[in-house]
């Protein structure tokens, strides 16, 4: 049985139950139930079994189709079940105020009022749905869930097997085509234009069954298919418009982990993993190229799986070419820099790790090899440097010294110390320069326009709400 709409059941049985002149005691005596506990369902507390729902509706002599319906029986039942969704809300919730019970003496009007309060709070809200502070925390916080689970989620990795399965995929790197084939099994069709808002990656027109994505020639197409696995996660998902930047950001990290775990699925890529450890041989390159994807996706991956399915604690980084760390995870006790607030994000990596130590290698067709003495321990990473239109980046998997014997580069003889986050280490100039210097230097800094500015306004935070109804408009008959 699919999941019900308990609030939507609930009046319904109401509603034939006093339709047939029934009260709870008669209709509950009828069906072998409480009244109690059959009053318990009609106000959407409990999920009844099949059986009893049969068993009330042949009582109420009806079809049990009619009570499964999913619309309100009436009026007044719509308004008290969206007032009962609105309150149930975290917005609501996070007022602190008591929720305002339908009772019969409020009126239809009284209650649509409630109704339309509700609706420009969450209008509100969502206007300007985090500060930069807000984010950081968000940001924090979801860091700091994932690494409680192992960067694993066990419920998306079933899912996406399933989908990909189910697709007709056997072997090798994922295909467009049977990306195409699992969107049509969805209901959805890919559409390739050139003119999406400069906002959004991808938009759904649920509607239509229309996914639009960017065009099938852009540089670097492959990445095609995980803008379309994205799109697709929400629908899988079952994702509503977010009400918060930690739901959007939530949200964000499922659908990249979706598409990640159909790009390199579990199975295949556990065997393929766990043969190369088996071989101490381990690499990041090769699990990218076994699958078609980029560096950094697949280092993300392994960070999926390295702790529940090869036994090894792990770090990942993503450090910007300045040396601000954009993107990090650990759970091999590897100290990132952080703020006061636990934040990771924009603080500056070490100078001496290999992270920030590979942009000065001339090879960088292929990983740099580094062990780092630290206050925590010694750590071995592989790093591959690569850049964007904008700026360089580097992205770095490490593991602890002794996890270094599973992977390719283990014999490297680079060697760093590191005592950060003591400044002596990086950050403070030699006594000689800064008694030269103290008090003659005056830099003017660069401020990042996200520091002191709040988030994107709009329903999901960076979108231009109004260029994607336009888009969507001009799309409409095509």
């Amino acid at each position: 049985m699919p999941r019900l709409d308990l609030d939507t059941l609930g009046h319904r049985i109401r509603h034939f139950r006093t339709a047939h002149d029934r009260t709870l005691d008669q209709l509950g005596a009828a069906v072998g139930l409480a009244a109690s506990q059959l009053s318990l369902i009609e106000n959407g507390k409990r999920e009844p079994k099949l059986s009893t729902l049969e068993n009330i509706a042949t009582a109420l002599d009806i079809e049990l189709s009619d009570l499964l319906a999913q619309e309100a029986p009436s009026k007044r039942a719509e308004l008290e079940v969206a007032l009962a969704r609105a309150q149930a809300g975290p917005l609501f919730r996070s007022l602190g105020i008591p929720a305002i019970k339908p009772a019969r003496g409020l009126s239809n009007q009284t209650l649509e009022s409630v109704l339309r309060l509700h609706e420009e709070l969450q209008r509100r809200a969502k206007e300007a749905i985090a500060t930069p502070e807000e984010a950081r925390r968000a940001n924090t916080d979801l860091r700091e869930r994932m690494r409680s689970e192992n960067n694993y989620l066990d419920d998306i990795e079933q899912l996406a097997e399933e989908r990909v399965q189910a697709s007709g995929h056997r072997i090798g790197a994922l295909t467009h085509r049977e990306v195409d084939i699992m969107a049509e099994q969805l209901g959805f069709r890919l559409i390739y234009v050139d003119d999406l808002p400069g906002s959004t990656r991808s938009i759904t027109d649920l509607a239509s069954g229309r996914i639009y994505l960017p065009p099938a020639s852009i540089p670097g197409g492959h990445g095609l298919r995980s803008i379309a696995l994205q799109a697709m996660a929400h629908r899988l998902l079952g994702h509503t418009p977010p009400v918060s930047y930690d739901e959007f950001l939530w949200q964000r990290l499922q659908i990249n982990y979706f598409a990640a775990a159909c790009l390199m699925p579990r199975e295949a890529s556990v065997s393929f993993l766990a043969e190369a450890k088996r071989e101490k041989r381990l690499a990041i390159e090769d699990f990218r190229d076994a699958f078609g994807v980029t560096h950094e996706a697949a280092a993300l991956r392994f960070t999926n799986l390295a702790t529940v399915h090869l036994d090894m604690t792990l770090h990942f980084l993503r450090v910007a070419g300045d040396g601000a760390l954009l993107k990090g995870y650990q759970n091999d006790g590897l100290p990132l820099p952080s703020d006061v607030t636990g934040s990771i994000e924009g603080q500056w990596v070490c100078k001496k790790w290999s992270a920030r130590t590979a942009f000065a290698q001339t090879n960088r067709t292929t990983e740099n090899y580094q062990y780092t003495d630290t206050p925590a321990g010694t750590y071995w990473c592989a790093t591959q440097t690569g850049h964007t239109d904008a700026s360089e980046f580097s992205i770095t998997v490490g593991v602890p010294f002794a996890e270094a014997k599973w992977f390719r580069g283990r014999e490297t003889t680079v060697r760093a110390r590191s005592c950060c986050p003591d400044e002596s280490c990086c950050r403070r100039a030699p006594s000689e320069l800064a008694t030269r210097w103290a008090g003659q230097a005056w830099p003017s800094a660069r401020l990042h326009a996200h520091v002191l500015s709040p988030l994107p306004s709009g329903t999901f935070p960076g979108v231009d709400d109004a260029s994607v109804y336009e888009f969507l408009e001009a799309h409409a008959d095509g």
